[in-house]
Order: structure tokens, then C-alpha cells, then sequence
């Protein structure tokens, strides 16, 4: 549909420009030529009309064309494709046939409506699926997905066919409110609880120090096995360390068992936790947990040094001590005489120079220990900057701004959680010294600053290596702004406390520097993880370089060997080397640097995920309340073929037209211009046919 609309001049000049089109031909063709009556009315006519569109022109209305696009309502169907599906099915439900059923749903609901298939475990995927082998269950992430991908669509239903059971994300109830349709929940698997042992959940610190004892809480539970015993066993690297018995005494038993065990040995050591299965156990797949703990032969020391007090102070402090290898000592200026710097693997300096404390300045000249500067508004910017080359700034004046953190994706000196990016860029900001900022050669950006909504290529949080040392910069103060934001929207500091223990380790990694590192971005990965190594190569000057090929070999437990070529990186390298089976696994790389051969080896394992095994009844009481808050309802497998019917008597479900208006300038409508040609050239030829040109 098109129609004219007019901007700031009246449409009254509409009529006047007919008028003086017909006026030009009358002025024109009103005197007797040598033209015939008809012909005369005919060449008036083409004049007026010419005139009349010339006028319309130069007046410059509007056009306004109006589409209608109809848009069918969408019916999303998501299914649990998690292995807790097929492990706790009822005994007269076929997961496969369910599946046939289900699909039955688009040839029902016809072409009135679009229906758009998904499975989901830990992500979400396109399609059903029958092969149930989902190690995790995320079915608030499911939702989330689905909404980002069909918001502002004419969603008219949501059906989610599982048995309610999640063991990552957030709540689904919540999730769910997000989505502004009703959702249809298919119930499955049995609320019934079967006879069954499992470990419910293992709580544990994942290092220890040689020598000490260490204590892990396993959460022993039992289902419709009162009178049984439990025989709780745990082994370290197969030597049985610790045995009970525990009585059930309730149908629905569950007890928080401690056990404490020692460090004996240094490195890596691996537990299995263990309960004995009884008679005609429901599944013996959730009896058996398998955990690691790294024994430390001591604790790396690390120094913060500070002018005044500051809430970073606390902070940093605590984010750095989650990692049990570290232990901080916070000190002023004024108590520092005590200290003895050789005693730390890392230097931390808050808002001050190296040069404020001589024996510090001493110490870092003649060593190579690592150096953290945190730069704030009390900071003497040129004295920073005489000391690093990492991160320069030039400030003509003592004023600060805020400063919003962004992560950088190509940064590869060690790696964030997917989880700990994001939250990071929505972390409020940081107050940093208002100048201009540059990067020395080798610097390594992981944060840069967004200043309000401009992305800039200011360095926030960078990474130097100079002259064999490690040098880290934050150019802003503000960090108890991050952690308390993240509590109050995540309810933890998880991603504050990262960044920092990571920032530290990665610093400290190198106190001991060694001219080859291989090393796993961690020792113990998850099942269907992708396993990622890192490598260094330093030359005799230690400048970091990456020249040279670095292989390394992959061998697992069964003796299966695995062989691969790191990938550069900046000037070190990486190698993903995708999802690996379970088990642990030995590793030698080499490479040659000129003559100079270089080798490393190392560890590391992949150990099995039975987060579906922990539960099996199913949580209908969800399912019910997810229905409910949204409108829709909750149904049995048996009575998948009442769903077209539920969803065609929903009368929020129809069809939406959605309005399309479109604004353009008659000037730009070519057409035009070829219509007033053809009138005129039409014109001219008649004229000129009969004698008049």
C-alpha cells in the first residue's frame, strides 16, 4: 500500500499545481494553430500532466508504502538428550519411541504454525536426538538460548519434554520468566525413588601441603535401603587410605560424612571415594567418585606493598589466598623495615613507585622477581614509567576518569573461564589516570579500557616480560567496586577472585625460570573438555620467542599415544588439543632452538563427569511450576498426543501481522523522472510530426 505524506509543506500546494499545469496549457493551446480540436486537447493535456508532475517535484512529498507480513506463531519443542533420561527410565517407557512420537507434532499442528525442533544437555543444539548421552543438564541455559534466538518473534508455545533434573546453570524458574509464552512441560522419567546408593556430592580443597592432614565431606545418601550398611572406601592411586560402615537408618537417608586423609606424598594424587553396592541396586553408576588434590611442598610468598589504606587492599588479598599456594603479606611503607624481600616469589605494588622504598628497589634491580604495579590517582605516573615499559602513560595533569574493562580475545598468555569474560565486561568501572596510553614491544593485553561507550586501544590490565622478569600494569583503583558488584548480581566473586589468582600464578610461574615450560592450562580437565597446553621457549638472552616447531607426544594409562604441533600464539604457543577420553595422561614435547635441543614432560588427567548419576528422581514438582507461572501445562509421556489439541484451544496462540512502513522522498523514485521524459518526448514528437517545432 503507498499514499503521500507531507513534511513541513501543506498539501494544499497539491491542487495549485494542478492548477498551473492546467493554466501553461491553456496559455499554450488556447489560440487556433494548425492543429486539429483533438490533438490540441491531447498536447493540453500531456502539458498539464507534465507541469502538474514537475510541481509535485519541486514540492517533495513523502511516500509512505505499507507492507503487512504475517508471521505464523512458533512452536519451540526442546528435549533432554541428558544420559539421566535413559539411566532412570520408568520400566514401560521407550526413550526412542518418545522420541518418534514427539516429532509426530509438526505433521499434527500443520502449516498454521512453525515448529522448531532442539535437544539440549549443557548447550543447546538443533534437532531431537536420540543418543541420551549428555554428561551435564543445564536447562535454564536451554531457555536462555532459546530467547535470545526468537526474541521479539511471535513465539506462541514452548514444550520442554524433561524429567526436571539440572546440574548446571541457575534455576529454570527464573530463567523462564523471561519468556513471555506459555510453556508446555512432558514429564519424564519416575518420581518414584528406587532402591539406590549414590554419593550425592563430594566437598573438597583441591590442594594440600606435604604433611598435613586434609579433610573432604562426602555427602553419603540412600534411597529405600533402610536396615543396609554403607561400606564407604577411599583409595589414593589405588591404596586403600580410609574404610566405614554407616547404618541407614531412614528410607530417604542422606549424611555429610568427613574424612580426613593425608598429604603424604607430593604432586598430583587421585582418590576414588567408593560405597559397596547392595542387592538389587537401581544403579551402581553413582556409587563411585573420583577426585584430585595437588600436595604442595610449600607455599609461595607474595608481597603487597601499599602507601595507605585502601578497600583493594582486602580485596586483592583474598583473591589471591583462594589459591591455597599462596600466602600474601600486606605491609605500609612505614612497617616495611622488617621485611625481607628475598622471601617473596612476587612483589605487588599498590599506588606506589619501586623508588619510595630503596631495599625494594635494590632487591627488584639485582633480581628477577616478578613485579605487579597497580596504578591509581596517588600514583607517581613518572616514576611508574621510568620503572616498566609495559604500560606507558602520559598525563599532562593529576586528573583521573572511569575506565570500563573489556576483555581481549586474542589474549594467550593463560585463559579466562567463558564464565568470567562476561562477567568481567559488565563490571563497573575503574577510576584510572586520565592520559594518553601506548604498550611496549612484547606487551600482552588481556583488559583494555572502554570509556563510557567508546571501545579504546588503552590498555587496563597488560603483561611485559623485561629482561627476564615478568611485569604486570592495572592502570585503575577500584577493584572492591568488581567484587561487590559481582555478589550482588551472582551472589559470588568467582570472577574477580579468577582474574586475580590467575594474574598471580601467571607472574609467579616463572620465578624459576627453566628455557622450555610445557604445562597444562590445568591439571585435572573434565570429560568432553577441550584439553589446552601451554609452551615457552626463551633464548640465552631469556627473551621469549617462538621460531622454532615444538612437538609433543600424548600418551594415555592404556598406552594409547597421541601426537601434535603447537600452534604460535603471540610469542609463545598453544595447542588444543580437543576432547580427550578418560584417564590420565603423560606427555614429552621437544624442540630445537639452533643446536640446542630442549625437552619437557609433565602430567595431567581427565577425569569422568556423573553429574547425571547423582539424582534419579525425577523433578516433576518443577515441571508443574515452570507451566503454571506461564500459563501453559503440565502432561505425561502417554499423553503427548493431546498436545496439538492443547496448543490449537490456546487463544493466545495466532497469528501476528506485523506493519511494515517504509518513508521515501518522491525525488528518489526513478520512475518519476521517466514518466515526465516520455510525456514530454511524446509531446515534442507530435508537435514536430504536425509543423509546430
Amino acid at each position: 500500500m503507498f499514499s503521500l505524506t507531507w513534511g513541513s509543506v501543506s498539501g494544499w500546494w497539491l491542487p495549485a499545481g494542478l492548477l498551473l499545469g492546467l493554466a501553461y496549457a491553456w496559455l499554450m493551446y488556447r489560440k487556433p494553430v494548425d492543429l486539429n480540436k483533438n490533438l490540441r486537447y491531447i498536447l493540453a493535456a500531456i502539458r498539464a500532466v507534465t507541469v502538474f508532475f514537475i510541481t509535485v517535484l519541486l514540492i517533495s512529498p513523502l511516500v509512505k508504502s505499507v507492507k503487512y507480513e504475517p508471521q505464523k506463531p512458533l512452536v519451540l519443542i526442546a528435549q533432554d538428550n541428558s544420559s539421566s533420561i535413559n539411566t532412570f527410565k520408568p520400566a514401560n517407557f521407550n526413550p526412542s519411541a518418545f522420541i518418534d512420537d514427539l516429532a509426530k507434532l509438526k505433521q499434527e499442528l500443520g502449516d498454521k504454525y512453525d515448529v522448531q525442533e532442539f535437544n539440549f544437555d549443557k548447550d543447546l543444539h538443533p534437532g531431537f536426538s536420540k543418543s541420551f548421552g549428555g554428561k551435564q543438564t543445564d536447562i535454564a541455559g536451554a531457555l536462555h538460548q532459546l530467547n535470545d534466538r526468537f526474541i521479539n518473534q511471535n513465539i506462541g508455545a514452548l514444550i520442554l519434554a524433561t524429567d526436571g533434573l539440572y546440574n548446571q546453570g541457575n534455576d529454570p524458574q527464573y530463567e523462564a520468566r523471561n519468556i513471555k509464552t506459555s510453556i508446555y512441560t512432558v514429564a519424564l522419567g519416575d518420581t518414584t525413588a528406587k532402591r539406590d546408593l549414590l554419593i550425592g556430592n563430594v566437598n573438597y580443597n583441591k590442594t594440600a601441603f606435604l604433611g598435613n592432614d586434609f579433610v573432604i565431606e562426602v555427602l553419603a545418601t540412600a534411597y529405600q535401603s533402610k536396615g543396609e550398611n554403607m561400606a564407604i572406601s577411599v583409595t589414593e592411586d589405588g591404596k586403600q587410605v580410609y574404610t566405614q560402615s554407616i547404618p541407614v537408618t531412614g528410607a530417604d537417608f542422606k549424611k555429610i560424612v568427613p574424612i580426613k586423609l593425608n598429604a603424604a606424598k607430593k604432586g598430583l594424587r587421585k582418590y576414588n571415594i567408593s560405597i559397596a553396592p547392595v542387592k538389587n541396586e537401581l544403579s551402581i553408576q553413582n556409587n563411585t567418585e573420583t577426585i584430585y588434590v595437588e600436595v604442595l611442598d610449600a607455599k609461595q610468598k607474595v608481597l603487597l606493598l601499599y602507601n595507605g589504606p585502601h578497600p583493594d587492599l582486602t580485596v586483592i588479598k583474598q583473591a589471591i589466598e583462594t589459591n591455597k599456594n599462596f600466602e600474601v603479606k600486606a605491609s605500609s611503607l612505614a612497617d616495611a623495615a622488617t621485611i625481607k624481600p628475598g622471601d617473596y616469589s612476587l612483589v605487588i605494588l599498590y599506588q606506589i613507585s619501586a623508588g619510595e622504598y630503596a631495599p625494594i628497589k635494590n632487591f627488584i634491580a639485582k633480581s628477577k622477581t616478578p613485579v605487579w604495579y597497580i596504578v591509581g590517582s596517588q600514583s607517581n605516573l613518572q616514576a611508574v614509567n621510568s620503572e616498566q615499559n609495559t604500560i606507558r602513560i602520559s598525563a599532562g595533569r593529576a586528573e583521573t576518569q572511569e575506565v570500563m574493562p573489556l576483555p581481549v580475545n586474542d589474549f594467550t598468555a593463560f585463559t579466562l573461564s567463558d564464565s568470567a569474560r562476561r562477567k568481567i565486561a559488565v563490571f563497573p568501572p575503574l577510576v584510572a589516570p586520565f592520559g594518553s596510553y601506548g604498550t611496549g614491544t612484547g606487551t600482552s593485553v588481556l583488559l583494555k579500557q572502554k570509556i563510557g561507550a567508546v571501545v579504546t586501544t588503552y590498555p587496563l590490565l597488560a603483561f611485559g616480560d623485561e629482561a627476564g622478569r615478568r611485569v604486570a600494569v592495572l592502570a585503575g583503583e577500584g577493584i572492591w567496586r568488581w567484587q561487590l558488584s559481582e555478589f550482588q548480581n551472582y551472589g559470588n566473586r568467582n570472577a574477580t577472585d579468577e582474574l586475580l589468582s590467575q594474574t598471580v600464578q601467571y607472574l609467579t610461574a616463572n620465578a624459576n625460570r627453566q628455557r622450555f615450560r610445557v604445562y597444562p592450562a590445568r591439571n585435572v580437565f573434565d570429560e568432553g573438555e577441550n584439553v589446552i597446553l601451554n609452551a615457552e621457549l626463551y633464548n640465552d638472552a631469556l627473551e621469549l620467542i617462538n621460531t622454532p616447531d615444538v612437538k609433543i607426544e600424548l600418551k594415555s594409562a592404556t598406552g594409547k599415544n597421541y601426537s601434535f604441533l603447537f600452534t604460535r600464539t603471540g610469542q609463545s604457543y598453544q595447542l588444543g588439543a580437543g576432547s580427550l577420553p578418560v584417564g590420565e595422561y603423560t606427555y614429552n614435547a621437544s624442540t630445537q632452538n639452533g643446536k640446542q635441543e630442549f625437552k619437557a614432560s609433565g602430567q595431567f588427567t581427565i577425569k569422568p563427569l556423573n553429574l547425571e548419576t547423582r539424582q534419579s528422581a525425577a523433578n516433576h514438582t518443577l515441571l508443574s511450576a515452570l507451566s503454571k507461572q506461564s500459563g501453559g501445562q503440565m502432561i505425561k509421556p502417554s499423553q503427548i498426543s493431546q498436545l496439538a489439541d492443547l496448543i490449537r484451544k490456546n487463544e493466545n496462540i495466532k497469528t501476528v501481522v506485523y506493519e511494515d512502513k517504509h518513508y521515501n522522498d518522491l525525488i528518489d523514485m526513478k520512475w518519476l523522472f521517466v514518466l515526465i521524459l516520455l510525456l514530454l518526448s511524446t509531446e515534442w514528437f507530435l508537435r514536430k510530426r504536425e509543423g509546430e517545432v
